[in-house]
This record gives structure tokens, C-alpha cells and sequence, in this order.
């Protein structure tokens, strides 16, 4: 039987690397609100220079909204694809949004609130394009939220799916995750045919 040999990767270059890096957990710690995760001034003095660097080859993946990503970056603005890549701002400037992405979360509003309603501490995250429902601060409602959110995804025909998170359960249209955006971008000439890394701490 032949022996395996095992070769190392070829090193990362800055010239060669397209970074992408998850906002969430992995550039801010995770907080007990949405509203209070933002980047203090060293970590936004390091994506700076890492955008220099790389010479435009670093965009910021996200669940939040692009317009929270850049109000927790300011002044700083970086390539962003936020929503799991329902929206997408590059460094253009110009701004791509899916259509039609809302109507499918219309029976959420409405299934998530009362649930809320019912468990005090929770917190329900509208991002229009996403439905989140973070019960860090009611870990009791966990199964329950989890329960519904698996019924709402099983009664919407295929057109919902869920990403589970830490404390948090996320409802959007289906088809649609990070992945997905990274592949996106990396047709972008920022970041084509570099090596992609991606950075992030949980299954989405």
C-alpha cells in the first residue's frame, strides 16, 4: 500500500488573498443587543489597513443590514454584502437589493410577535429582508422559537429556509447564505482570482 504524502497549502500572499470576514462574533464580540455591537477604533483602524493592504480584496459578510455594518464602520466604508447577500453594496458605491425577497416573510411578522409577546426578554429583529428572533435574554423560549421557526419554513412551500445561530433563530427567502455572496463577489475584479478566505464563527 502506497504511503499518503501530504503536501502544505501554498502561503497567502496579499496580493493573491481576497478576504472576507464575518461582522458578528468574529470582528466585534457578540452583544446582549443588535443596536450595541460596534466596532471600537482599533478594530476599525485594522480593516483600514487590511483594505490597503489588500489592495480592495476585503469585504465584510454579513446577516446585519449594509446600512448597519457601515454606521457601526464610520467613517470607514468597506465592500458589503449584507442580509446572507440579500443586499450587496461594492465599493462603487452602487447598491443591489433582492426583489421580492419581503413577501415571503409576511406570515413571520406576525407568527414571531406573538411569540415575543409571549416571552418577555426576547427580541424580535426585523430587517425586512430577514426575520430574526434572539432570545439570549429568555434562553426558556428557545425550543419554542425554534419549533415555530421549523413550522413557518415547513408551511412556506420551499420559498423560507432557517439559520440557526447562537441565541437566535433567522427566517429568510430561500436560497440565499453567505456562501453565496462570496461567490458573488468574487466576480467582482476586487477579488477575482485571488484566493478566497473567509472568517466567521457560525454555521451561516
Amino acid at each position: 500500500m502506497g504511503k499518503t504524502i501530504r503536501t502544505a497549502p501554498p502561503p497567502l500572499t496579499l496580493a493573491g488573498t481576497a478576504l472576507f470576514l464575518d461582522y458578528d462574533g468574529t470582528l466585534v464580540a457578540i452583544a446582549a443587543t443588535p443596536e450595541a455591537a460596534s466596532a471600537d477604533e482599533e478594530a476599525r483602524a485594522l480593516l483600514a489597513g487590511l483594505d490597503r493592504a489588500l489592495a480592495g480584496g476585503l469585504a465584510i459578510v454579513s446577516g446585519r443590514p449594509v446600512g448597519d455594518i457601515d454606521g457601526f464602520l464610520a467613517p470607514l466604508r468597506l465592500t458589503v454584502a449584507g442580509l446572507h447577500g440579500l443586499e450587496l453594496r461594492g465599493r462603487d458605491g452602487r447598491h443591489r437589493t433582492a426583489v421580492g425577497a419581503e413577501t415571503a416573510l409576511e406570515p413571520v411578522r406576525a407568527a414571531f410577535a406573538a411569540l415575543a409577546a409571549r416571552h418577555p426578554g426576547t427580541l424580535l429583529e426585523d430587517k425586512r429582508l430577514t426575520m430574526a428572533f434572539h432570545y439570549r435574554g429568555a434562553p426558556a423560549a428557545g425550543a419554542e422559537a425554534e419549533t415555530l421557526a421549523a413550522r413557518l419554513v415547513a408551511e412556506s412551500g420551499g420559498d423560507l429556509q432557517l439559520l440557526p445561530g447562537k441565541m437566535v433563530v433567522e427566517l429568510l427567502p430561500a436560497g440565499r447564505d453567505k456562501g453565496r455572496a462570496v461567490e458573488e463577489l468574487r466576480r467582482r475584479p476586487e477579488f477575482a482570482g485571488r484566493r478566497p478566505v473567509f472568517v466567521g464563527d457560525d454555521v451561516t
